[in-house]
């Protein structure tokens, strides 16, 4: 009997293998496309438009950058990649991820190490990022739960960070057309590896 499939074609031309995934069929372009199409909160969000984990995504370096006063590049780019596997395997909401386990997070932890690596990073960054990237993401999601997905701030609190020292102004929350923030991602992690601000 063959073996399912276990790879994925991108629009690159590349085929990226899920089980054992190589640096060499990685592509930004390729991760921008999949996370501006990739909905938070399953779409169910407010809005004209599907929030994305693309948008997501540079919000959480927005606040990365924040809670460490100041970030180098390596630190910006690891927090904008924080959920680049989702690129392929989509963004699973928290209950749905508890109840699959450890299967999940074997295949997502082989793609992240593997985009980690295709970007001049370490696989891993340290813990004490890790922890900062983690805390970003949580503080973003508070945002996100009591702007776009319904959440009463109270509800909010017993899942995620209420962040400290941060407006809701501050952080672009509209959810932005597709090709829109397809591009505003590629761009921010392509002058993020150049080492510029973006």
């Amino acid at each position: 009997m063959a073996q399912p499939r276990a790879w994925q074609r991108m629009l690159s031309g590349r085929r990226l293998d899920l089980l054992d995934p190589s640096p060499l069929d990685i592509e930004f372009e390729d991760i921008a496309h999949g996370l501006a199409r990739v909905a938070r909160w399953n779409g169910q969000t407010v809005g004209d438009h599907a929030f994305s984990v693309a948008q997501h995504s540079w919000l959480v370096e927005d606040v990365t950058v924040h809670l460490l006063g100041s970030a180098t590049t390596e630190q910006r780019l690891y927090a904008l990649l924080h959920d680049a596997p989702e690129y392929v395997i989509g963004d699973m909401i928290s209950p749905f991820k508890a109840m699959i386990g450890d299967a999940y997070k074997t295949v997502e932890a082989r793609l992240q190490a593997a985009i980690h690596l295709r970007s001049g990073l370490a696989a891993e960054p340290s813990d004490k990022l890790k922890k900062t990237i983690k805390r970003a993401d949580r503080m973003v999601a508070w945002f996100e739960a009591t702007h776009l997905a319904g959440f009463s701030e109270s509800e909010a609190e017993k899942y995620f960070e209420r962040p400290s020292g941060l407006a809701p102004e501050a952080l672009d929350l509209k959810p932005l057309p597709t090709l829109e923030a397809q591009a505003m991602y590629l761009d921010r992690v392509q002058a993020v590896m150049a080492g510029a601000a973006a």
